[in-house]
């Protein structure tokens, strides 16, 4: 597993993005047969290749959508009423999704990049980058946004491509 370069990652992303964001629209409008079953094989190439601590771009960069059951958890967590939690670490964003108030997220340690409340995570963060969904079309919109901000998004997608120009 491999440290990200987070330089060379932002230039690939501005290179490629367009490229890969093509091929996941053409995916959608004519999925392959297997698709899924590639995605789950080419996704454990992905996390040996890898290593999210030394990137923890999402955390810096994106919030997760808090869940009135992750705010109930968490608050307790801090011995904190739902509401006392959400006032302090929250804010509604337009469209009423609770979302973190500052970036980067407030319980990521910035010196080792782990999670202050890893074991109790928000759901959302719990699933990112959401490669491991059983059908890759429900999530390929997610991909597409993620392909920017995650090295592991990335990889998969350019995997996908490589492996279909040459299957």
């Amino acid at each position: 597993m491999q440290a990200v370069n987070f330089r060379s990652f932002k230039q690939k992303v501005r290179h490629n993005k367009k490229r890969l964001r093509s091929f996941l629209t053409r995916l959608e409008k004519n999925l392959p047969k297997g698709l899924d079953k590639l995605a789950a094989s080419l996704e454990k190439e992905v996390w040996q290749e890898v290593d999210c601590l030394s990137c923890a771009n999402c955390c810096k960069t994106m919030s997760p959508t808090f869940t009135q059951k992750d705010i109930k958890r968490i608050s307790k967590h801090f011995d904190q009423t739902p509401d006392a939690f959400t006032k302090q670490w929250l804010r509604k964003d337009r469209i009423g999704d609770m979302l973190n108030k500052t970036e980067p997220c407030q319980f990521l340690n910035l010196t080792d990049n782990k999670c202050s409340i890893y074991a109790i995570r928000p759901t959302d963060c719990s699933g990112f980058p959401h490669l491991h969904k059983k059908t890759m079309p429900e999530y390929m919109h997610v991909h597409k946004q993620n392909i920017e901000y995650c090295p592991a998004t990335y990889k998969l997608v350019e995997k996908m491509q490589e492996a279909m120009l040459n299957g």
